[in-house]
C-alpha cells in the first residue's frame, strides 16, 4: 500500500510527471512542491502518509521530469502553472482533495482553490506564504526586479541559481546541517543546470510579483470559505517567516500552526514529524 509509482498524465498535450501512492478509494491529498526542486522533496513524506491517503505529487511544468518547453513555447507564469496543474487534477480523477503547498506550490494551489473551492477539503502549508508579513528581507533582489524590470537587475538574481546558492537554501537555519542529504540539493542543481532554465526560473522570479497581488484574494477565500488548516514551517526560513504562518490565524481562527527547529526545506529534517501532525490533522 505504501509502495511509490512514476508515472506521466497528459495533460492536453503536457507531460506531467508525478508519483502515486497510497489506495484510490482513500482521501486524496495532493502535494506541491517549490523551488527549485520537483516532486523528489516529498521522497521521506509519501511513506509516512500512503497508508492512509491517497497521494499524488506532480512535478511543476519547467520542473523535474515534467516537460520544460522553450519559452518561446510556453509563458512562465504562475497562473499558466496553476492551469496545467488544475487541468491534471482533473485528467487523474482527483475531483476533491486536500492539498499540500510549499513554496511555489502555494500561489499554485492556492488559485486551485480560488478556481474551485468547493474541491478543495483541507489546506496544509509548509512555509506556503500567502500574507505580506511573511516575506523576508531577502525578496529584496526580487523586488527591485518587480519594480524594474530592467536586464540588469534581472542579471543580479541569477545568483539565487548557483550550486551555492541551492546548497544553502536546504542548510540554512538547520542547526545540524549534516543531518542534509545531498541528495535533494544534487539533484536540484542538476535540473537547474539543463539549457534554458535559468532563464525560465527568473521568469518566475519576476512573476512572483502576481502571487503578492493576489493575497488579497487568497485571503478573502480563508475567510468565505474557512478550509480546514495546518501550518507546518521551519522557523528559520530565510524567505518566509514564522509570522506568515501565524497570519493564517486572522482569516482562519481554527487554522493549527505547528512550528519546526529547521530550515526552508524543513521535510529533509522533518518528515516523520510533519507527517505524524499531518495524519493528526486530516483524520480529526
Amino acid at each position: 500500500m505504501t509502495a511509490i509509482t512514476y508515472r506521466h498524465a497528459d495533460v492536453d498535450g503536457f507531460k506531467v510527471f508525478y508519483r502515486e501512492a497510497g489506495q484510490p478509494g482513500a482521501p486524496k491529498l495532493l502535494l506541491l512542491h517549490g523551488f527549485p526542486s520537483a516532486s523528489h522533496m516529498f521522497r521521506d513524506l509519501i511513506p509516512e502518509l500512503a497508508d492512509r491517503f491517497h497521494i499524488v505529487a506532480p512535478d511543476l511544468p519547467g520542473f523535474g521530469q515534467s516537460d520544460m518547453p522553450g519559452r518561446d513555447r510556453f509563458a512562465y507564469t504562475f497562473d499558466n502553472i496553476a492551469k496545467v496543474i488544475g487541468r491534471f487534477t482533473e485528467v487523474i480523477g482527483f475531483e476533491r482533495f486536500a492539498v499540500y503547498v510549499f513554496d511555489y506550490g502555494a500561489p499554485t494551489g492556492f488559485r486551485l482553490a480560488l478556481e474551485h473551492p468547493e474541491r478543495i477539503t483541507a489546506l496544509i502549508s509548509q512555509n506556503g506564504n500567502a500574507y505580506e508579513e511573511g516575506l523576508s528581507e531577502g525578496w529584496n533582489p526580487i523586488r527591485a526586479y518587480w519594480q524594474d524590470p530592467s536586464q540588469a537587475n534581472r542579471e543580479a538574481l541569477r545568483a539565487l541559481l548557483t550550486d551555492e546558492t541551492t546548497v544553502w537554501q536546504y542548510t540554512h537555519g538547520v542547526p545540524n546541517p549534516t543531518s542534509v542529504s545531498p541528495d535533494g540539493y544534487s539533484l536540484d542543481a542538476f535540473y537547474l543546470s539543463r539549457p534554458g532554465a535559468h532563464e525560465i526560473q527568473l521568469d518566475l522570479f519576476g512573476d512572483y510579483k502576481s502571487n503578492v497581488a493576489l493575497y488579497p484574494a487568497f485571503q478573502q477565500y480563508f475567510r468565505i470559505h474557512q478550509p480546514p488548516l495546518l501550518a507546518v514551517w521551519g522557523r528559520h526560513d530565510p524567505f518566509f517567516l514564522p509570522a506568515g504562518a501565524e497570519a493564517f490565524k486572522r482569516d482562519l481562527p481554527n487554522a493549527v500552526v505547528r512550528m519546526f527547529d529547521t530550515g526552508h526545506f524543513a521535510l529533509e529534517t522533518h518528515a516523520a514529524q510533519i507527517g505524524a501532525a499531518i495524519v493528526d490533522f486530516l483524520t480529526r
